[in-house]
């Protein structure tokens, strides 16, 4: 389920004293002083202000992703690294789901929301050490996990063979009846279900090069590991491939270690939920393995199994600024003399009137009274009125139709410098059993904002990045994705703006070409199967000036 499901209501549990804790090297985490050896759980922060937390599978995907920042902080300090991490790598549920590990808060793709997160210890010893979760069942009829805590807290009680435990402690006005397996609240009486479940233990702490985690001890035998190809779940230079000996598995350059049991590809196509099927996967779902190419992501998470062209490493081009506004409105525009009666809708006067914008133009032959006509859609408006419209615009040298939205030109957009990687993933999309899909990764640094943008010189924000967005791979799922490429070049794909979901100011927002955030469902409504997305998605790139005929080109 999505994180803001998890949970809701109820007091904080503490789970000890917190300290400072650098998270290899890339931000400052509280955790809960512990001894012995000891796991590591994630939490997230839900509204009132308690922690909830992540699972198992995901504690230990961020960890992992965690290590691999690490070895890239070398690159992340000189600009070059990203310290992003994907949730929906380890659960399709989180696909919209990214942290920020700088600022240590969980960014949603689509609706811009922020939640702090944490990095927790408990003992290995305690539940979350043995894989046990407690849940109680919320009003929807779905499981929210309690406070790890409290986790804690009811399997202490329940192997103690205590029938009762009382939550007080933990600000709950709740008892638990151990032997009927529901929580009662002490008020109203009201009774919850609850549950004691049996999951994959959360990840252990790692300790450096002497770590002997299950990750790490199977490579005991033959000496020591590399720091960069210690904790990885696979390389990311390739697949993985079957070898003879350990010795010869560790010096692969295409050695990918997992320390769970894979699902053999020979039983048919990789499920939906599993990112970490071998390359060889592409098989089973008939796409063309002409278009795979082995390279390294420049991402901030673990390198995708198949890559369609490679990362694009695409810049966006910059719009080329026209000193000469009056020969982009003579370019596109047919002076007419007839004097009609109908306003101009830019400025609202008569077209028979003199332009509102008189005496507020440096127009060197338009006069106040002059108007035109569009070619191709054959719109009216004054002059001078279409000068002030496109000085007051990117200045690119296009104009927009104010009243048919047609543009004249090449438009381009005011999208801050980034990055584009493409990816071709075996897995299919809900609603396109048939084919894979493709993965579409954006990143886009923190920045200064141009002459382009709304306050020149000031530092914009780039919240979220890299966002993950995905299309069918299909005929009109191809086409969408090279039109969304030129979207890209023009730089019409993000904006600096202000928030719609946050009310922050100068930040990359999304500038009217929705995308899919969600791969495994449409939880969100930002996901598949949406049987009109393509076709709507074709209709907002027309309306920026990007169709088929930019193909041709």
């Amino acid at each position: 389920m999505a994180a803001s499901a998890y949970g809701s209501g109820g007091a904080a549990a503490g789970g000890g004293g917190a300290s400072s804790f650098p998270a290899a090297g890339v931000g400052a985490v509280a955790v809960a002083v512990a001894q012995g050896p000891q796991v590591v759980v994630w939490e997230w922060e839900d509204e009132a202000g308690h922690w909830r937390p992540y699972s198992s599978r995901v504690s230990e995907h961020v960890e992992r992703s965690l290590q691999q920042l690490h070895g890239a902080a070398a690159a992340a300090a000189t600009g070059k690294g990203t310290q992003s991490i994907a949730l929906g790598q380890a659960d399709p549920w989180l696909a919209p789901y990214i942290i920020d590990i700088p600022t240590l808060h969980q960014f949603r793709q689509d609706t811009g929301r922020m939640r702090r997160v944490r990095r927790q210890l408990y003992a290995q010893s305690t539940a979350p050490g043995q894989g046990l979760v407690w849940q109680w069942e919320n009003d929807e009829g779905g499981w929210t996990a309690y406070e790890t805590a409290i986790s804690i807290f009811l399997e202490d009680c329940f192997t103690g063979r205590q029938q009762v435990a009382d939550l007080g402690n933990f600000g709950y006005n709740y008892m638990v009846d151990l032997a009927s397996l529901c929580q009662i609240n002490r008020s109203t009486g009201f009774r919850r279900r609850i549950q004691r479940c049996s999951d994959a233990p959360y990840p252990p702490l790692h300790r450096g090069q002497n770590c002997s985690c299950h990750q790490c001890l199977p490579y005991v035998a033959s000496g020591p590991i590399l720091n960069r190809s210690r904790h990885t779940p696979y390389n990311l230079a390739g697949p993985s491939q079957q070898t003879s000996s350990r010795s010869s598995q560790i010096m692969s350059p295409n050695h990918g270690y997992f320390p769970y049991s894979k699902r053999t590809v020979s039983v048919g196509p990789v499920p939906t939920g599993n990112l970490h099927g071998p390359c060889s996967a592409i098989a089973t779902t008939g796409l063309p393995t002409a278009s795979i190419s082995h390279v390294t992501n420049g991402s901030s998470i673990p390198a995708l199994p198949i890559q369609l062209n490679g990362p694009t490493n695409v810049f966006p081009a910059f719009a080329e600024t026209v000193k000469d506004p009056e020969e982009v409105v003579k370019k596109y525009m047919t002076r007419i003399e007839e004097h009609l009666d109908e306003d101009c809708i830019i400025c609202m006067e008569k077209l028979s009137a003199l332009s509102g914008y008189d005496g507020m133009s440096n127009a060197r032959t338009f006069k106040s009274d002059a108007i035109g006509k569009l070619g191709r859609c054959g719109h009216v408006f004054h002059l001078l009125c279409m000068m002030a419209m496109y000085e007051n615009g990117n200045k690119d040298g296009s104009l927009q139709c104010p009243s048919c939205k047609t543009i004249y030109g090449e438009k381009t957009g005011t999208q801050p410098k980034g990055r584009m990687d493409i990816y071709l993933l075996p897995q299919s999309l809900p609603g396109y059993p048939d084919t894979g899909s493709i993965q579409i990764v954006y990143n886009i640094p923190h920045g200064i904002q141009g002459p382009e943008h709304p306050n020149p010189g000031k530092p914009y924000t780039a919240r979220g990045f890299p966002r993950h967005c995905y299309l069918p791979y299909n005929e009109k799922g191809r086409q969408v994705l090279e039109l969304l490429k030129v979207a890209w070049n023009r730089r019409l794909i993000f904006t600096v703006g202000t928030s719609s979901t946050t009310g922050e100011t100068d930040t990359v927002v999304w500038n009217e070409i929705h995308h899919k955030t969600e791969k495994g469902s449409n939880v969100s409504g930002h996901g598949f199967p949406d049987p009109n997305y393509l076709d709507n998605v074709l209709g907002e790139l027309a309306a920026q000036g990007v169709t088929v005929d930019c193909l041709r080109q």
